[in-house]
């Protein structure tokens, strides 16, 4: 890697995971177009989430990550950002308080479109077709003209991303996320759990302090940060010609970033050192992520970050693990183990669902929470052995009542999945779901901070 980069130094690598555009001069056409549009986000901003993921590499502060599988065009709407928004802002709430320290909060939302694939065709009633791929390259209608890549569908991924950015910066800054508002939304959730009484002496405890800090004078119209926050957003980055098309240069710094997103990750499928994926993502000075999967090793992994991260800065990698429920103890060990003896610096996070989906008897892809869970504890568990910081957790999650993954205090069954399947790729958690998720990390969060205190005071 030690040669030139530059934002189209991709373009010679080897490369997996793309669409055969049929017409290449459209394409192109419309790869110019995008590169004359306004960024999504700023470079500031980019730098801003480094800083706080470095924070979260040092163990002093906390990653939650989540949001929808794939967005779509059909679903885009107020309402929708809106639900997942106030989701994503009750499960912060809950963490910060188990953690006792401030949550990173990064969407999959305003720019994840594209989807990698296990093969370029399926099939359907004997009929062969192209695989979807994702709304910014076709569509998930099964027929010939839906299936075929349009390089149109990359402005409309654009101009929604806008859209989405635009009223996410509202409610982020414009008092949506008061926290008096999150933490009733939160209250509401706890009232109505069939497990209720498991996070009622949580809820419990957050009323109290917020009471507190009221009757010390600290509310939201004292305190900016009550009622504002900061929230980033983040999409794997696979389309890599929508990708170069939004690489600008910072005018301050005169680095390149990607504008398309404040974090851009490289999936399971393309993380291969050599390819085009890893050589477009380390030239942008993004935050960034890679996933781990069952095949990674550590000689391959610690190569990716000497990539990536040459100059080991804090903030700057997030290694998403991803294996399975019952196999996180098989892969994970050897990972950390050699990120801690090559000392590089590093954010571990938990990615407790690409590794647990299944077929359901019903038909339908699904993921058993209970399985969620499950990876989620072994990944801190193993960061406790190894005496390691388990940083954060990544999520496919909706702020709507969907019934897609079975299990949870609600107990979707199989044959409920057919009320609200709505996603258009992979089973995502519902409302409910997510937050139950959240107090269960933050339980874990607050026992470990607890063993931290014991070891403080005894000297240890």
């Amino acid at each position: 890697m030690s040669e030139k980069w530059t934002p189209s130094s991709w373009r010679g690598k080897p490369i997996v995971q793309v669409p055969d555009y049929p017409d290449p001069d459209a394409l192109a056409a419309v790869e110019a177009r995008l590169a004359t549009y306004p960024p999504l986000v700023f470079a500031g901003e980019a730098r801003k989430l480094k800083g706080q993921l470095g924070d979260v590499a040092g163990g002093r502060a906390f990653l939650l990550q989540g949001g929808d599988c794939a967005e779509s065009f059909a679903e885009h709407g107020a309402d929708n950002i809106r639900d997942f928004f106030r989701a994503f802002l009750q499960m912060a709430v809950v963490m910060t308080y188990g953690a006792k320290s401030p949550v990173v909060k990064v969407g999959r939302i305003a720019g994840q479109f594209a989807k990698p694939r296990s093969g370029p065709v399926e099939s359907q009633g004997g009929k062969e077709l192209p695989s979807y791929r994702g709304d910014i390259i076709n569509a998930i209608e099964f027929d010939e003209a839906s299936r075929l890549p349009d390089p149109m569908r990359q402005e409309m991924a654009y101009r929604q991303s806008a859209a989405t950015l635009n009223l996410l910066r509202a409610f982020a800054q414009g008092g949506f996320a008061n926290l008096d508002h999150v933490h009733e939304w939160m209250l509401g959730f706890v009232a109505d759990s069939p497990q209720a009484e498991r996070y009622r002496e949580m809820a419990d405890r957050i009323s109290e302090t917020v009471a507190f800090m009221r009757a010390v004078g600290i509310n939201p119209d004292t305190a900016p940060t009550l009622r504002q926050t900061d929230f980033f957003t983040s999409h794997e980055a696979l389309l890599l010609g929508y990708e170069q098309a939004l690489t600008r240069i910072d005018s301050t710094t005169g680095d390149w970033y990607a504008t398309s997103g404040h974090m851009i990750w490289i999936g399971d499928r393309t993380r291969q050192p050599d390819h085009a994926h890893v050589e477009f993502a380390r030239g942008v000075k993004n935050p960034l992520g890679v996933k781990c999967g069952p095949s990674s090793n550590p000689d391959e992994l610690i190569r990716l970050i000497d990539i990536l991260n040459p100059d080991n800065e804090p903030g700057r990698l997030t290694l998403i693990a991803r294996f399975g429920a019952g196999k996180v103890g098989d892969h994970l060990p050897a990972l950390i183990r050699a990120v801690e003896a090559e000392g590089r610096s590093v954010v571990w996070s938990c990615d407790p669902m690409h590794g647990n989906t299944i077929k359901a008897a019903s038909g339908f892809k699904t993921r058993p929470f209970d399985l969620v869970l499950r990876e989620v504890a072994e990944f801190f568990a193993i960061h406790e052995a190894e005496g390691t910081y388990a940083g954060g957790v990544h999520i496919e999650m909706t702020g709507k009542n969907v019934t897609e993954c079975t299990g949870g205090a609600r107990a979707i069954s199989d044959d409920d999945l057919s009320d609200r399947y709505h996603t258009h790729c992979d089973p995502r958690l519902n409302a409910d779901q997510a937050l139950e998720l959240a107090f269960l990390v933050a339980e874990r969060l607050k026992k470990e901070r607890s063993g931290e205190a014991v070891k403080i005071a005894a000297g240890l």
